[in-house]
């Protein structure tokens, strides 16, 4: 009988420079995706309560100020304390410093990139992770290539055109299940993707979780990727 995380911490410290001028009064994670009404960690923090999670850690850095605000305000379905770096710790040390006031330091946990929209199960993510006895879990997506792709036959002759194929490699979805030894694992200050998930990944107690086909992803980083959210929402909710 698997334990499901009910905490988890969201990296929502990001400057977000080519979201502007969406992040010149706010961080990226509260950038409203059209048509919802809504900021991006609003819609994750409704995912994580949906999957369990009672309590969850909010990194804070660029106009931290907006979101303890909003957050404050909202009425949100989960726990929420708010930590800001006092000074830049990177992505490694980030995480640390958030995952200090998680309160159960001996219990799994998820954590997220504040710029992430996606649905999927993380409770089967946390089955994945426990069955192979992990110490990290990575989701892993599969985005579309934003170009259109050309086929060639071996003569050099062109035999298709395909608009937007998914990318043949899988990457990081920024989406994670940590064992509660993660934590000692991770830089006080500096990139973990750099030090602790290699190390991880020499030992095979790095898993990669790959998102279930037809399972929505993106990452909001620029103004088109809020473009064709609203537009995909707008396909899903349509009649």
């Amino acid at each position: 009988m698997h334990t499901y995380p009910t905490q988890a911490v969201i990296l929502a410290g990001g400057q977000g420079t080519r979201l502007r001028p969406y992040t010149d009064d706010r961080p990226k994670p509260m950038v409203e995706i059209p048509g919802t009404g809504t900021p991006i960690i609003g819609h994750q923090l409704s995912w994580l309560a949906a999957e369990g999670v009672t309590d969850a850690v909010v990194s804070c850095g660029h106009l931290a100020e907006v979101l303890q605000e909003w957050l404050a305000s909202a009425d949100l379905p989960l726990n929420v304390t708010t930590v800001v770096e006092t000074e830049p710790l990177g992505r490694g040390g980030g995480l640390k410093y958030a995952a200090a006031r998680l309160p159960e330091p001996d219990q799994p946990w998820y954590a997220s990139n504040g710029d992430i929209w996606t649905r999927f199960s993380l409770r089967e993510m946390a089955a994945f992770h426990a069955e192979r006895d992990a110490i990290a879990t990575l989701a892993l997506a599969r985005p579309r290539i934003p170009w259109g792709a050309v086929e060639t036959d071996a003569f050099g002759h062109i035999t298709d055109f395909i608009e937007s194929p998914p990318s043949p490699y899988l990457i990081n979805a920024g989406v994670y299940v940590f064992s509660p030894t993660f934590t000692t694992l991770l830089p006080e200050r500096g990139d973990h993707e750099r030090t602790t998930f290699p190390g991880l990944a020499r030992e095979r107690r790095l898993a990669g979780y790959p998102l279930p086909h037809g399972a929505y992803w993106r990452a909001i980083d620029t103004a088109k990727d809020l473009t064709e959210a609203a537009k995909e929402l707008g396909a899903h909710t349509g009649p």
